[in-house]
């Protein structure tokens, strides 16, 4: 009787566990048929370059298990994608050394001549004060919600951007933390109070690539995807 009941639970636990994927860097048939693509297949640097059209990958930048890893202190550089996006939804896995700062950018066009654009930050919280700057922030001009789910640094956390007509969402490990309209007025007030009110439509929606930022410090990125919305 004992065993039968250790069965039965067993078969229970089965049905309601989910089932996780031990490979790295690949896409579901469900989410092929929902029209994802792989923007990093753990291999090579394909689909990616640097800021200045023809440069050089820097040595900062290393595939390493499945991971594209960011080295501490060593010249990386931007990487962008190839490829421009207007409406999409982006998704991608990261992780920091304590202390660590890094971020993925979006709306980053050549017509402003350097690699400015909203900034999804990714950051130790405890090393900094302004919840502008804080990680899943639109950084400097929206803070993201008090409660968002964060993962310790050096934990794995999962982070999304979409992006469709003015309405731009960030999500933090399965929760919409920062949410906004582009050209809204309080957006571009606040932008004018930043760093980058100079910067030609900046607040506004526009049609960019994609950027992983160089930092100094440790950074990890797995799982990098990208769906164009219509």
């Amino acid at each position: 009787m004992i065993m039968k009941c250790i069965f039965a639970l067993a078969a229970a636990f089965a049905l309601v566990l989910p089932v996780f994927s031990a490979d790295l860097n690949t896409l579901t048939t469900e989410e092929k048929a929902a029209g994802w693509k792989l923007l990093f297949d753990g291999k090579s640097f394909d689909g990616w370059r640097t800021y200045k059209e023809g440069g050089k990958i820097g040595e900062g930048w290393k595939i390493e298990e499945g991971t594209l890893h960011k080295l501490p202190n060593v010249t990386a550089g931007d990487l962008i994608t190839e490829k421009t996006y207007t409406d999409f939804e982006f998704s991608w896995e990261w992780k920091l050394a304590e202390k660590g700062n890094n971020g993925v950018k979006y709306f980053i066009t050549a017509e402003r001549k350097s690699a400015v654009g909203h900034e999804y930050q990714m950051i130790d919280d405890s090393t900094v004060k302004d919840d502008l700057s804080k990680t899943a922030s639109f950084y400097l001009v929206l803070a993201p919600k008090a409660d968002k789910p964060t993962k310790p640094m050096g934990e794995w956390n999962q982070s999304r951007i979409v992006v469709k007509g003015n309405h731009v969402e960030h999500w933090l490990n399965g929760a919409k933390v920062v949410e906004y309209e582009c050209g809204d007025a309080k957006i571009l007030e606040q932008v004018a109070k930043t760093k980058f009110k100079g910067v030609a439509k900046f607040g506004e929606k526009v049609t960019g690539h994609l950027l992983l930022t160089d930092h100094k410090d440790e950074c990890w990125l797995r799982n990098i995807k990208v769906r164009e919305l219509k």
